[in-house]
């Protein structure tokens, strides 16, 4: 009678072993919020938006070329107040987020340009 009931236990916890877990969830691909992150104009040149901090840098030797701060005037207009380190001038841009990976530009001056996001 031991090892019938010994039997039945082992059988029992062996299904329950057998019994599988519902798989983990996956978690959602993270998306990027605002304008925070790297950012790329045509000619190469690499922008990064970190808490508040802009700062512009040549891709080819890193040289910081501007630098200063941004305002979030919306979820998708941002203001940036910018030292070019290069002509030694002081301008304002503001900029619109029009898509997650676009971000289209217009200095002060009238210039235009436009961002895309960086991987």
């Amino acid at each position: 009678m031991k090892f019938k009931v010994s039997f039945a236990l082992i059988a029992a916890a062996s299904l329950t072993a057998c019994v599988s877990s519902p798989p983990p969830q996956q978690m959602a691909a993270v998306q990027p919020q605002g304008v925070e992150g790297s950012w790329v104009d045509p000619n190469g040149i690499v922008s990064s938006f970190q808490a508040g901090t802009f700062n512009t840098r040549s891709s080819d030797s890193n040289t910081l070329l501007a630098s200063g701060t941004y305002t979030s005037l919306s979820p998708t207009l941002v203001e940036i107040n910018m030292t070019s380190l290069v002509r030694k001038t002081q301008s304002r841009v503001n900029c619109s987020l029009v898509s997650i990976n676009q971000l289209n530009c217009t200095q002060d001056s009238g210039a235009q340009f436009s961002l895309a996001r960086r991987g």
